[in-house]
Formats: C-alpha cells, sequence, structure tokens
C-alpha cells in the first residue's frame, strides 16, 4: 500500500498511529514486582478500613459523656491485639497510637492531658468529645469504593492499598517488547574513537532509556550496518519477537537510506512526513502481527521528540493507560521567539508564577542535533506557524513532559 508522502499535521499523524495500537495482554505479577506497573482491572475495596475504631494518638481510652477526673485503670490495650476490656464509667485503659477502641469506649484522650496516679489516672482534659482522637470504621475507605481505576500506574500509594486489601498478586498489562536499533556506518560505539566522518551513537542509549523508563521491556538494542539485506533481515526478526519497533536513521532521501525501502517491502507504511520540526521524516507503519514500526530520523533531539509525542502516546495506549495523549496546557512566554513555517517543538522550561500561572522559556540554541536542548527541559513550547515573532508576554501551548515547580 502506497506511504501518505503528504506533510501530515502531528494531530493527525497520531490518530492514525493510535488507531493501529492493539492492547496488550493482561498478566498477574507479584504484589513485590507491580511498581510502575499498569492496573488492568478497578482496585475495589472488599472491606471497610479500618476495620475497627482506631486510636490515632497514645492516651486513655473513655467514655466521653464520663465526667468524673478519677479513672481506674483496668488494662492495656496495643495495637495488634484485641483484649477484651470493657470500659465502664469510672474506668479507663491505655491505648496505643493504632489500637482498636476497647467495648464500651467512644473517645481516647491523650496522653499529655493525664497524669498518673498508681493504678488511676486524673484526666486533666475538661470536655471529651465523642470520637476524639478516633479513626472511625471506614474512615480511610468503604466496601466497594473504587480506589484505583484500570489504566492506572501502580506507584508507592497504590502498591500501600493493594497490600492493605491482601492483594498478593494484582492483575497488570503485559510489558511492551521494544526493539531499538540505530543504522549507519558513521556510527561507532561510545568506547570508540571516531574516525574521519564518523560519530558516537547516540540515540540507540538515549531511546533505550526513554523507552525503559516510560515502562517498556526493550528486548533488543543495537547497531545496523548500511546493508540492506542484513538490515532487511534484521527488522524482519526484530518485528516478529516485537511489539514495537525503533529505527533511528535511513528513512530520508539519502541513497543509503534503506530503512524506508524495506518498510515498503515488509510493511504497510501509513505516513512518511510530519508538519513539524524537529523531527519532518517519520515513517510509521505496521507490520507482521501488529508489530507498531517507527522509523525516526538519526537527528539526536528529532528523534527524542518524536519518541515523546508519539511513541510514549502509543506506549500508554497499549497498556490501557487512561487519557494516553500527551499532556497539554497554556502558558506566557518570558522571551522572544521567530516565526516559523512548520510547527515547532522548542524544548523548554515551564515553571509556575508567583500568580499561580504557568510561564515558559526555551533552552536555547533548538538546533535539531543539540542534544542539550533538552537537558533540563520538562516541556515542549508548542510554536505554531505564522510569519510574524511571538512576544513575550503572549500565550503559547506546552506538551507537559514532567511535574511543573514553581518558580525559585
Amino acid at each position: 500500500m502506497p506511504a501518505d508522502e503528504r506533510l501530515l499535521h502531528p494531530d493527525e499523524a497520531l490518530k492514525i498511529v493510535l488507531s493501529q495500537v492493539r492492547r496488550l495482554p493482561v498478566e498477574t505479577v507479584p504484589l513485590a514486582e507491580a511498581g510502575g506497573r499498569i492496573l488492568a482491572a478497578d482496585l475495589i475495596a472488599d472491606q471497610d478500613l479500618p476495620p475497627f475504631p482506631a486510636a490515632t494518638m497514645d492516651g486513655f481510652a473513655v467514655i466521653a459523656s464520663d465526667v468524673s477526673p478519677w479513672r481506674e485503670i483496668i488494662g492495656d490495650q496495643f495495637a495488634g491485639t484485641m483484649e477484651g476490656i470493657e470500659i465502664t464509667p469510672g474506668t479507663t485503659a491505655r491505648i496505643m497510637t493504632g489500637a482498636p477502641l476497647p467495648h464500651g469506649a467512644d473517645a481516647v484522650v491523650q496522653v499529655e492531658h493525664t497524669e498518673l496516679r498508681e493504678d488511676h489516672v486524673v484526666i486533666h482534659q475538661e470536655i471529651v468529645a465523642e470520637g476524639e482522637n478516633l479513626r472511625p470504621v471506614g474512615s480511610d475507605l468503604r466496601k466497594g469504593d473504587v480506589l484505583v481505576s484500570a489504566g492506572s500506574r501502580i506507584g508507592p500509594a497504590e502498591i500501600g492499598l493493594l497490600a492493605s486489601l491482601g492483594h498478593a498478586e494484582v492483575e497488570v498489562y503485559r510489558r511492551p517488547r521494544f526493539s531499538i536499533l540505530s543504522t549507519g556506518d558513521e556510527l561507532v560505539e561510545p568506547d570508540q574513537v571516531p574516525g574521519p566522518g564518523q560519530i558516537r551513537d547516540s540515540n540507540r542509549f538515549s531511546l533505550t532509556v526513554a523507552a525503559e523508563a516510560a515502562g517498556a521491556e526493550v528486548v533488543w538494542s543495537g547497531h545496523a550496518p548500511d546493508d540492506e539485506t542484513a538490515l532487511r533481515e534484521l527488522i524482519l526478526k526484530r518485528i516478529a519477537e516485537s511489539d514495537v519497533v525503533i529505527t533511528s536513521g535511513g528513512v530520508s532521501m539519502g541513497d543509503k537510506d534503506f530503512v524506508k525501502a524495506i518498510l515498503n517491502e515488509i510493511a504497510t507504511v501509513h505516513f512518511r512526513r510530519l508538519f513539524m520540526k524537529p523531527g519532518k521524516p517519520l515513517n510509521f507503519a505496521t507490520a507482521g502481527d501488529g508489530t507498531l514500526v517507527f522509523g525516526l530520523p538519526g537527528n539526536p533531539v528529532s528523534a527524542l521528540v518524536e519518541f515523546e509525542i508519539f511513541i510514549r502516546t502509543a506506549l500508554r495506549a497499549m497498556t490501557g493507560q487512561q487519557h494516553p495523549e500527551p499532556a497539554t496546557a497554556s502558558a506566557i512566554l518570558e522571551h522572544w521567539v521567530a516565526g516559523t513555517d512548520r510547527i515547532e517543538y522548542q524544548r523548554g522550561i515551564v515553571s509556575v508564577d508567583e500568580a499561580g500561572q504557568l510561564r515558559a522559556r526555551n533552552t536555547g540554541s533548538q538546533a535539531s542535533a543539540r542534544l542539550m536542548s533538552l537537558v533540563g527541559a520538562n516541556a515542549f513550547l508548542v510554536i505554531q506557524p505564522r510569519e510574524a515573532a511571538y512576544e513575550a508576554g503572549e500565550r503559547v501551548p506546552v506538551i507537559l513532559l514532567q511535574p511543573v515547580s514553581s518558580e525559585r
């Protein structure tokens, strides 16, 4: 099928990518291995938590309406046990933080408001409210509540909820299997000294880290020479063993840009070029049993920008994550930005000012080979095409890559 050779708007290209995504299968993993995974089913509370009224302070369990300042100490109530103590008017029991409230009691007086006298305690707090210093049954969660929705990433709090509800195992989406290969005879390994016309391979390493940070399992990462036959065999093998194959380089108009020709032969190519910069070339194809193939350009910044917009979004959709599209907002430009003939994704820093407004600035030179433009960036500034420059104070859309912090 002939590839679409138009310069596609990035939004249109993203819709095409998402239309080709298949949801990955579900697997069950031990709770200890569930961190960072994507929940495959709603987490529903099957009990109230806490299941008993619990003390929030060390002190004495009392009847709130009992006005006697002197109370006989009839026992100790520790966390993790139920001592069978019955509190009646004129009596009390020592109670520790987190311990269940003894029968008959309806409040806890902090130990700081009491004074011990042999087997009695003097309550120096004049008024004790019913329920004081207690965590009521179901105050954390109620049976039947949806606590975490399917498609949510499991972090420390989610792990804690799963553990507290007795889940030793959890159903999650399988990690997408990624293969990443860089192409080009000009590339050498980082520990090699480049010869004339050679450069060190950086894309393979940055894309591998980006994929793993996004939750992928990188099953293969390597370098392929500019040999069409060998490259074809390698790509076919990677397609057979991967959910996503990423190539870097070989997608432009050069005599040795073999990736384009190979994808024409072995895959369905959905589009090749985008109305954006950096990253005009992007070959997106599907092959084999629905494997997604992204032929990224060789420029390192172009490759990472396209990874964030298209590949990370596809990964989120594959694992059932809610709202897979990039998070967007509007921010106030802090400086002048030149007009552009294509949608430009400038690497930038977005922060929150004292008035609560988002403010944006770029990271300096935006050359597509300048990896330093991504160092410290937490957003892309989306500069729409126009002849006139953007002035400081204008609002522009931004894609948020990381949490935004307040200005210092």
